[in-house]
């Protein structure tokens, strides 16, 4: 049987990042969590997750700077990157989704609905 796909969760809100932990582990995925930009960067470069749900408005680096750093990445930058931001302007989403995003998810959200669109980023990767 394979591992379970990694999910990176890049948010400073505490009760947002354990309430996705539990979903996700639910579905089978395996998660890990990072409160800050430059932990979020690290996490990815020594975990690898298979996607990554990543807050625009973070401390140390903003969830956009983070985005341009992993589409950098020459091994990795095509993994799936879901924004998530409290950012609803048509300017904040369009930036986002230019520079790369999977998709961008406006909060509050509906948690299913998170989860339904990871899926089907993740349904074509191994």
């Amino acid at each position: 049987m394979n591992a379970p796909k990694t999910i990176l969760i890049a948010d400073d809100e505490p009760l947002l990042t354990e309430m996705l932990e539990f979903r996700l582990r639910a579905k089978g995925y395996g998660t890990t969590v990072a409160s800050d930009g430059r932990e979020a960067l690290e996490k990815f470069a020594s975990e690898r997750p298979s996607a990554v749900v990543l807050d625009a408005m973070m401390p140390v680096h903003d969830g956009m700077e983070v985005l341009r750093r992993i589409r950098m990445d020459e091994q990795h930058g095509d993994v799936p990157v879901i924004m998530l931001s409290a950012r609803r302007g048509e300017e904040d989403i369009l930036r986002a989704l230019e520079a790369g995003a999977s998709d961008y998810i406006v909060k509050p959200f509906l948690p299913e609905e998170l989860m339904v669109r990871l899926q089907r980023f993740l349904a074509g990767r191994l």
